[in-house]
This record gives C-alpha cells, sequence and structure tokens, in this order.
C-alpha cells in the first residue's frame, strides 16, 4: 500500500532524500516509520513521526543526521538522509499505523522498499 523512492548509491558525508507515498490513504492521519534492514540483519527502526501532535522519533545512530517530515499537501512522508555512512547501507522501508509502535511487526501497511547503499 506504500511505496518507496529516492535510494541509491553516495559516498560517505553525502545526502539522499527518501519519500513515502500511497494513494490509497492520508498520510497525515496516520503515524508513518522508516524501517531498514541489512543483508543478514534484523529490521531496524530508524524514525517515527506520530499523526497526533507531529513528534519524532530516532533512532541513536541517526540522530542529528538523518530528518523525517510531513509534506500533507502531496501526501508524502520524507527521511532526508544527511552525513551518511556505510554502516546506512540497508533497504529502507516505511510503514503506516495508529502508533509509532517499537515493534515493527505491528504496524500493518508497508512498502517494498528502497536501496540505500553507502560505499567508499
Amino acid at each position: 500500500q506504500l511505496a518507496e523512492s529516492g535510494g541509491g548509491s553516495v559516498q560517505p558525508g553525502g545526502s539522499l532524500r527518501l519519500s513515502c507515498a500511497t494513494s490509497k490513504f492520508t498520510l497525515d492521519n496516520y503515524a508513518i516509520a522508516w524501517f531498514r534492514q541489512a543483508p543478514g540483519k534484523e529490521r531496524e527502526a530508524v524514525s517515527c513521526m506520530h499523526d497526533s501532535d507531529g513528534t519524532t522519533n530516532y533512532a541513536d545512530s541517526v540522530k542529528g543526521r538523518f530528518t523525517i517530515s510531513r509534506d500533507n499537501a502531496k501526501n508524502l512522508v520524507y527521511l532526508q538522509m544527511n552525513s551518511l555512512k556505510p554502516e546506512d547501507t540497508a533497504v529502507y522501508y516505511c510503514a503506516a499505523d495508529f502508533e509509532c509502535y517499537d515493534d515493527y511487526a505491528e504496524f500493518t501497511s508497508w512498502g517494498q522498499g528502497t536501496q540505500v547503499t553507502v560505499y567508499s
């Protein structure tokens, strides 16, 4: 139901902006999260924005470098990623539900993912 875009390959220190879109529902009515999964690793939460007051959460590993935001007019949610590191390499997924759950399994709407590769 969701579709991510904006992934790619960048050098360390570079930036990418991921987008999450859907034509099925209004994203502003839901909490939207970004997760990532690197090969051989568990899916981990990157960031989440609550629907009620727009408060945001970030994983410690991305604080100060990544920013989640909404464009309600376009029904989009972004993940701006700056100062990228090789350890940020993963498939990035957006997810939607009523809360910013700690457990990714609680989210019921997902995209297919977009690959982000940070290479030296």
